[in-house]
Order: structure tokens, then sequence, then C-alpha cells
């Protein structure tokens, strides 16, 4: 089991049992909105990035990005990585029905995708250490070929992110984030002269 050396903060403890199971970390559940009105907890988060840094990883639905923007909202950028597990159709065992969106969350996923998802958000893992000096996609770079500021910037977006296989709920800012997480700027441009 390999060690991640930024803390992960999950939204609940089914989601923190599954992770815990892939990889041995730090992880710390919001209580799903619980989060809003925790002070004490917000700042324990704080304190934590500063020291470790944190990677947001709360499931592909809407509420686990409300969750996720609240989250950003309280941590300088810098101190946080996102990582993002992709939409996949299904309801996890424990419950009786589906999610109202109908997708799986952090508890429902395998093992590999997981593990996947933390790298491609930049974890540190044991032994390893990130490269700072890779070039990354800028925003202009997202105006420039269409993904961000045009008429139809959303349509395209919708059509990379599905392409990529990763959450719908992206906005372009997001998008920007974990594409600089999960591929080079060549791969990045490789990708988006496709649409």
């Amino acid at each position: 089991m390999q060690s991640v050396k930024e803390v992960i903060v999950v939204e609940g403890r089914y989601d923190k049992n599954t992770l815990l199971q892939v990889v041995d970390a730090v992880v710390i559940e919001t209580s799903g909105f619980g989060i809003f009105n925790d002070s004490q907890k917000q700042k324990l988060l704080r304190t934590i990035a500063e020291k470790r840094g944190l990677i947001i990883l709360t499931d592909p639905d809407g509420a686990g990005f409300v969750i996720r923007n609240f989250i950003k909202s309280c941590i300088p950028a810098e101190q946080l990585k996102q990582a993002y597990v992709p939409d996949i159709p299904g309801k996890e065992k424990r419950k009786a029905r589906p999610s109202r969106e109908g997708k799986l969350g952090v508890e429902g996923m395998r093992a590999e995708i997981l593990l996947n998802a933390l790298k491609r958000a930049g974890a540190t893992f044991e032994g390893e250490e990130a490269d700072p000096n890779i070039e990354k996609v800028t925003k202009a770079d997202l105006y420039r070929i269409g993904l961000a500021g045009r008429e139809e910037s959303a349509k395209k977006r919708a059509e990379l992110i599905r392409s990529l296989d990763l959450p719908e709920h992206l906005s372009a800012d997001a998008l920007l984030n974990v594409v600089n997480a999960i591929m080079s700027r060549e791969d990045f441009f490789s990708c988006a002269a496709h649409l």
C-alpha cells in the first residue's frame, strides 16, 4: 500500500473507509454539508493544508461539487490538489437505491480508479516528489482554442470532458486544474485538437 503525503478530504465515513483500503494516508471527512457550519473543522483543514497540503476527493455529483467549491473557498489554491473520479452509473452495495444523479460515489469506486484519481491530481507518494517545472495549460490557452469565453465554449468543454472521462460538472477553472493534474500541455492540445 502506497503512502500519500497530502491529507485527503472526502465527504463521509464510507468514502474514508474505502480510500484507506487503497492508500496509507490521513483522511478527513467533511460530514457532507456539515463542513459548512463547522468552523473548527474548517480551521483544521486550513492548518493541515498549510503544513502538508490537501487533496479534495468528493463524489462526482452536484453535492460533491458544492462541498468541493466550499473547501476551495476556504483554502489557498497553492495548498490544494483536486482529485476527480469519473462519472460511472450505478449504486453503492450498501444502498437500496442509486443517488439522485444515479452515479457511483467515492465509496463505490474500484481501488485502481481511486489510485489513478490521486495520481492524476498530483498526489505525492512516498519516495516521489512532484516536478515544479512542468509547463501548465493556462486560461489564455483555453480561450485561444475556444474552450472558454466564446459562444460555443460550454459545448466544446463538455465534449472534452466526456472524451477524458471526467465528471460533467467541471467548470472551466476546474477543468484547467484537472488537465494540469492529469496530462502534459502537449497531450492536452492533442486531445483538444480533435474537438
